[in-house]
């Protein structure tokens, strides 16, 4: 077990799998929620797996983005229906897997409301995953920004969709599931968690498991 109690994360947009390992690793979680807005991060973006290859969904935010806005107070912008074309890439990438009409019910509705701001339906998402994946945990939000505690690891920028941006690892090892188009691409490792969720349906948790590497 890490010598550390807690973690602290970034929000995230259907999180990738290893976000959800630190999930379940540690018995005390914290997001940041008074950080400032930081572009090209799994904050607004989730990657799923098409017939072309990996596919960023990226949630669209209000203009005064460079102005310095703490993530809580960040609102998403619906100048486009992009909850509508996220849900056809979605539906598109994973209608033949074989738990995607088992959840669908579950994650459409997502798709469909018009929420005001990032983090709170980030937490949505996240905590409808959990219940879909049986986890129970508590999810904590810091109450302010200032220097990470000693017994608290800060993995708010450790988790990247820029493979450049990501950090060694240790305590995680991708374990291969069929994906709907591993034929064409082989395994890819670490996508969103609806990637996982929607091949391995209710063996999606041990799958999680399995990836964490106790040091």
């Amino acid at each position: 077990m890490t010598h550390h109690a807690s973690i602290l994360l970034s929000t995230a947009y259907f999180a990738p799998v290893r976000y959800f390992s630190k999930l379940v690793t540690y018995p005390e979680i914290f997001i940041e929620q008074h950080e400032h807005f930081i572009k090209q991060t799994y904050r607004n973006r989730a990657v799923i797996l098409g017939a072309n290859g990996s596919i960023p969904l990226i949630v669209p935010i209000e203009k005064g983005r460079e102005q310095k806005i703490k993530i809580k107070d960040l609102r998403i912008a619906h100048d486009e229906e992009w909850q509508r074309n996220h849900w056809r890439t979605i539906f598109s990438a994973y209608n033949s897997s074989p738990f995607f009409e088992y959840y669908a019910d579950d994650l459409e509705p997502f798709f469909r409301k018009k929420p005001n701001f990032l983090l709170d339906f980030n937490q949505q998402i996240t905590d409808t995953i959990l219940e879909l994946l049986e986890i129970s945990i508590r999810i904590n939000l810091t109450e302010s920004f200032e220097q990470v505690p000693e017994y608290c690891l800060n993995f708010r920028e450790k988790i990247s969709p820029k493979p450049h941006r990501n950090v060694d690892d240790t305590t995680f090892k991708a374990q291969p599931y069929t994906q709907v188009f591993s034929e064409k691409f082989g395994f890819v490792p670490d996508l969103s968690i609806l990637d996982l969720l929607f091949n391995e349906g209710p063996s999606a948790h041990s799958v999680i498991l399995d990836c964490i590497r106790r040091i």
